[in-house]
């Protein structure tokens, strides 16, 4: 366990791509994609909490349920209410639609923080991995800042906080595929989840 860090799953997204259906309660596999993450976290956090602004569908959950605190769908604004509820100093913010969070590569990416640093990131060869990472209390006022000249784009604000990038080859050391970062957005990938499970 990681007594000074929350898990921070966020579950507000529209769903469009499957015409409003809740990505975090597909099944993959015989489990629903947030009992997945949950079985993560709750390895992990004594603190978690689901930013959603649909509570009701999550209140069979043992977790702290929260909305956001403005008036915008982002994962920006998700990542900002996290951080604004959280208790501890630091929270792991995942996003709903990643069947394949691995419990190694959470612990590696928590255990590369360092008291001066507010972010820790995954750097994989496609990119930056905002949704699989862990952000510090300091970020919330930089975020802020940000949302309210209603620019959503997570890493924009960076360059006004220190940031502890993890390479590709630390991160596959711990999830060799990197599966962590596979996202059930759209129907398609949905289908490639669950022949993965099948594998």
């Amino acid at each position: 366990m990681f007594p000074s860090f929350t898990g921070v799953i966020l579950a507000g997204g529209l769903n469009t791509r499957f015409s409003g259906a809740n990505k975090a309660l597909m099944q993959i596999g015989g489990k629903q994609i947030l009992d997945r993450i949950y079985a993560v976290f709750s390895n992990l956090f004594e603190e978690i909490i689901l930013v959603t602004n649909d509570p009701v569908k999550y209140i069979g959950w043992d977790l702290k349920i929260v909305t956001d605190i403005y008036p915008y769908r982002s994962s920006l604004t998700g990542i900002h209410a996290g951080l604004f509820y959280s208790t501890k100093s630091h929270s792991f913010i995942t996003a709903c639609d990643t069947p394949f969070l691995n419990k190694e590569l959470v612990e590696a990416i928590i255990c590369s923080v360092e008291p001066q640093i507010d972010i820790v990131i995954p750097q994989t060869s496609i990119g930056l991995e905002p949704l699989c990472a862990v952000y510090s209390k300091r970020c919330q006022k930089p975020i802020e800042n940000q949302i309210e000249k209603q620019e959503f784009k997570i890493d924009k604000f960076f360059n006004k906080v220190r940031v502890k990038k993890i390479s590709d080859k630390e991160l596959r050391a711990k999830d060799p595929d990197l599966t962590s970062f596979f996202n059930v957005n759209s129907p398609s990938s949905l289908e490639e989840a669950k022949a993965i499970v099948q594998d």
